[in-house]
């Protein structure tokens, strides 16, 4: 082969120019469903994540994307509207936080059970009582045990191109699951950037064929019963029950490999890339660590730079896909480390800590060596984590390499600070 039809096939497979926008994070996360192509959107505004559903409405409505769009009266009606689309054989999606999140409970439990590959997108926002409408992982992490895929974006441009890798993460045969794509409220729903769009015949041919309910797809001429009454105490009726669980399990834990496989599609097709499971961050040779998910992840790393220039030998792991959790990923990231400290943005009620800080200590008790930990609990309803928080993060995780006990209560960032 000659070098100028090497180079002609090289440019053939780069991908195509791409326009460069300001955008903020909800019209990112709009911009990234019009790309995937759905057949179906359903939506009920709830702040922070109103303007995401106004950009959805506005992009159907100028035509540049395809779908049709359910103003339901409820968050329960709009993921039950749906299932009833995904069933027929529809790509769907919706968004939501907080309140709406709880009131969509009872069918966003029955999604993952029913195989559903719907994406949904979590505005964060902490919790009620007292009342609050700003940003924190509360809403996503009550959550995370109902069967979702969730992943965290740190930027706004993440959330562009996680949002598209998301439809085709759920979609993968080994898979069949639901995802959120979660982004934090205020911080990235509002904060504008500089955002690079792929081009739409690049993602066409990233996302392939649709094919989106071939396990289970209401047909008149091929009846079936979806979702039957199913369990008991003895015979099929549990047997059967287990199989389903078991099914879910083994989707969750394919969804580890699925997602670095598709990220790394999407770096090669559209030529960027971000860590699939679990990104190191100036750690190969670290004595200790921290751990960040979402957008803090920002300031972490400004104050992970400073404290080296300082000559403290700390390192940053992000974690990027929170569910399933990425245990071989932080074994392998952690073993690297002497000592630990995980920044929270949402309270472990059960355990008094940060609900990520509760399952990382189920990875350092598999490392199999003591590494001594903390729990930081910051940025609740909409307070900043900033640099000098994440500066004091690093002072007392430092302190444990020298004798200091660990605090049995976690170190709540934002108290006086």
């Amino acid at each position: 082969m000659t070098t100028a039809t090497l180079e002609k096939a090289a440019a053939a497979e780069a991908p195509r120019k791409q326009k460069v926008i300001l955008a903020e994070g909800n019209e990112a996360a709009a911009l990234g469903v019009a790309l995937a192509r759905p057949d179906m959107v359903s939506v009920y505004p709830i702040t922070p994540q109103s303007s995401l559903v106004e950009h959805l409405a506005k992009l159907i409505a100028d035509g540049r994307m395809d779908a049709d769009i359910v103003d339901a009266e409820g968050e329960h009606s709009v993921l039950s509207v749906l299932q009833g689309g995904a069933l027929a054989g529809a790509r769907t999606y919706t968004a939501t936080c907080g309140p709406g999140l709880a009131f969509m409970f009872e069918p966003y439990f029955r999604t993952p059970g029913m195989r559903l590959p719907i994406v949904l997108t979590i505005v964060t926002r902490d919790g009620i009582t007292p009342q609050s409408v700003w940003g924190g992982h509360q809403d996503a992490m009550t959550v995370r045990e109902a069967g979702w895929i969730q992943v965290y974006c740190e930027s706004v441009q993440e959330v562009l191109d996680t949002t598209v890798m998301a439809f085709k993460i759920a979609e993968h045969h080994d898979v069949m699951l639901p995802v959120n794509v979660c982004l934090d409220g205020n911080y990235l729903s509002y904060g504008a950037s500089r955002v690079e769009m792929p081009d739409q015949a690049d993602v066409d041919e990233f996302m392939g064929e649709k094919d989106v309910n071939w396990h289970v797809a209401l047909d008149p001429l091929r009846p079936m019963a979806v979702d039957p009454l199913t369990g008991g105490t003895t015979g099929k009726g549990p047997q059967t029950f287990v199989r389903y669980r078991k099914g879910q399990c083994a989707g969750m834990q394919n969804a580890l490999r699925v997602i670095e496989e598709v990220h790394a599609d999407w770096a090669k097709r559209i030529g960027r890339s971000f860590a699939p499971l679990v990104e190191e961050y100036r750690l190969d040779d670290a004595d200790f660590a921290i751990m960040t998910l979402g957008s803090m992840s920002g300031a972490a790393k400004d104050a992970v730079d400073e404290a080296r220039d300082a000559g403290k030998k700390v390192g940053l792991v992000k974690i990027k896909t929170f569910s399933p959790f990425p245990v071989e990923a932080l074994m392998k990231a952690l073993g690297k480390v002497k000592a630990l400290g995980v920044i929270d943005r949402s309270v472990g009620f059960r355990w008094n800590c940060g609900p990520m800080y509760q399952e990382t200590l189920g990875v350092l008790y598999r490392l199999g060596r003591f590494i001594p930990s903390m729990s930081f609990i910051g940025g609740l309803a909409g307070a900043d984590i900033t640099i000098p928080h994440v500066h004091r993060v690093i002072a007392e995780t430092e302190a444990l390499l020298n004798g200091v006990a660990a605090p049995t209560e976690p170190v709540w960032l934002n108290e006086k600070d």
